[in-house]
C-alpha cells in the first residue's frame, strides 16, 4: 500500500518536473538581443536545453544517476515532455 503511494508521488514529481522543465527552457529561449528565437534556431535551443534539463534529473529513487538502458528510457520520455 505504502509501496504504490510512493510509486504515485514518484511519477507524479517527474511529470510536474517535466512540464517545469519545458517552461524554463521556453524561457530561456532569447537571442542576445533580448527578442525571443524562432524557427531553427529556436528548435536547437530546446533540443539542447531539454537534454541538458533531463540529464541532471536522471535520477533512480535512492538518488543514484541513472544508466544504460534505464537512462535511454528516461532520457526519451523527458525530453518528450512525457
Amino acid at each position: 500500500m505504502i509501496r504504490k503511494v510512493f510509486i504515485a508521488a514518484l511519477l507524479a514529481t517527474f511529470s510536474i518536473g517535466s512540464a517545469m522543465a519545458q517552461e524554463s527552457c521556453e524561457s530561456k529561449a532569447v537571442g542576445k538581443d533580448g527578442k525571443a528565437l524562432a524557427g531553427a534556431a529556436k528548435t536547437s535551443f530546446m533540443k539542447k536545453c531539454m537534454a541538458t534539463d533531463c540529464a541532471a534529473k536522471a535520477k533512480s529513487s535512492d538518488g543514484k544517476p541513472l544508466s544504460g538502458a534505464a537512462k535511454k528510457s528516461f532520457m526519451t520520455k523527458c525530453e518528450k515532455g512525457g
